[in-house]
């Protein structure tokens, strides 16, 4: 990158410097089993049971769309540049008209996928 940093306005070299000692972390002490047994679990500042936020925390670290039932599969696969620069000139969704005329080419049934 050729563009000048901006300074951020604080001073990394004293942070790094800082010694952390014990009685920094007297302020905040590491939770025992018997402080995580008393916890009550807050979503959105709401109070809920226990089993709400296990649900809770398991559908959280599902982001994204939902799995297809017939996922496609990466592959590489070398093309001539001018095959590529032709499917790449329509602009995004080159990949899936790619894929839509490998299917029309070994006859297959269109998919839904690609009937965009």
């Amino acid at each position: 990158m050729t563009a000048k940093r901006r300074p951020i306005g604080s001073d990394l070299a004293k942070a790094d410097a800082r010694v952390v000692t014990a009685e920094d972390y007297e302020e905040n002490p590491e939770w025992t089993k018997e402080d995580f047994a008393r916890a009550v679990p807050h979503i959105g500042g709401r109070r809920v049971s226990k089993a709400a936020f296990r649900r809770a925390s398991e559908t959280a670290s599902k982001v994204g769309r939902p799995k297809s039932e017939h996922a496609k599969k990466a592959v590489n696969l070398r093309l001539d540049p001018d095959v590529l620069a032709h499917f790449r000139a329509g602009g995004p969704g080159w990949q899936s008209r790619i894929n839509a005329a490998l299917r029309r080419a070994a006859r297959l049934p269109r998919n839904r996928s690609t009937a965009r």
